[in-house]
């Protein structure tokens, strides 16, 4: 098997610091590329509704900023001497947005956590690694929360 690029998505939530490692460990197993992205939910085109202007530039600046000083500080420990990585903030519904950076980026495994979003957002959103499992361009590699640490 030969992979060269490896797509780690994260939400930050407990489910993809659980899934990191593996992402990784794989990286330098395999010398390869890693590839951190975070999406914005756009809500305005995922669910087709008009949000009132609130200056939505600068809300998306902040949040994209908010990001990349989350993958800054959630993984510094993880990723220390790793130096093939790009992190990458991008806007829109998340698994959409999953599914055409691997297509784009000629990913060869995707590295992502199953445990996300819970109640009424899994229910509005969705599982957005199910959604990415079933339409990816590549394999996909899903890392589960240990059953103990669920709430």
């Amino acid at each position: 098997m030969k992979v060269e690029r490896i797509l780690f998505p994260t939400d930050f939530s407990e489910g993809a610091l659980q899934a990191l490692p593996h992402a990784v460990d794989l990286a330098r197993h395999y010398n390869a590329k890693l590839y951190m992205v975070h999406v914005i939910y756009d809500l305005t085109k995922a669910m087709g509704i008009h949000v009132p202007h609130i200056s939505h530039d600068e809300l998306y600046k902040e949040l994209n900023q908010w990001a990349v000083n989350e993958m800054d500080k959630c993984c510094t420990e993880e990723i220390r001497g790793f130096q093939d990585i790009e992190k990458v903030v991008l806007k829109g519904v998340p698994y959409e947005e999953i599914i055409k950076f691997a297509g784009d980026n000629k990913i060869d495994i995707i590295v992502i956590g199953t445990y996300g979003r819970s109640g009424l957002d899994r229910f509005i959103f969705g599982s957005t690694a199910e959604r990415v499992v079933r339409r990816a361009p590549c394999a996909v590699m899903t890392v589960r929360v240990p059953e103990h640490r669920k709430p």
